[in-house]
């Protein structure tokens, strides 16, 4: 059985879950860094085993931190929103992907607000998610953040440029 300090770090990023003002955000700029280190260039399937791996990891340890810190989805826990937020990108990396080939940077800026806007508001019945048992709902409803970012961020990108 892992320790509780080394569960609780993992969770919370360690001091990135511990900042006072906008926790997930710092969570969610970690997640870029995520991105791209280890999802950036990866293939359709390794980026769909990574991601599936992580979340399944995420959940594990938010579902340990959650009952050891004897809170329901406690802000500091941010490691959902790393894991969530390579998603936005999903179909775009590559050294000739949609991100570099719109420009890069404004690619990556617009999926992170677009990640934030829905991780925070939770619109679609993205918040009914929350209401999954343990580390799930804990994850879940930032996954769903994700997905829905990478969907609005295609069709900006196909629709707009």
């Amino acid at each position: 059985m892992l320790s509780t300090p080394l569960v609780v770090n993992l969770a919370t990023l360690g001091p990135i879950g511990r900042v006072k003002k906008a926790p997930g955000t710092w969570g969610s700029v970690a997640g870029m860094g995520l991105y791209a280190v280890l999802f950036h260039h990866s293939s359709f399937l390794g980026f769909i085993l990574l991601a599936l791996m992580l979340a399944y990891l995420a959940v594990a340890f938010c579902d340990a931190a959650e009952k050891r810190l004897q809170m329901r989805d406690p802000g500091m826990i941010v490691l959902d929103e790393f894991v969530a937020v390579p998603l936005v990108f999903f179909g775009m990396g590559g050294y000739d992907g949609l991100v570099a080939q719109h420009g890069g940077w404004p690619v990556l800026l617009a999926g992170f607000a677009l990640f934030r806007f829905f991780d925070v508001l939770k619109p679609f019945g993205i918040s009914r998610l929350q209401n999954l048992p343990g580390g799930l709902g804990c994850v879940a409803d930032d996954l769903a953040a994700g997905i829905a970012s990478c969907v609005v961020l295609h069709l900006l990108l196909h629709f707009a440029l």
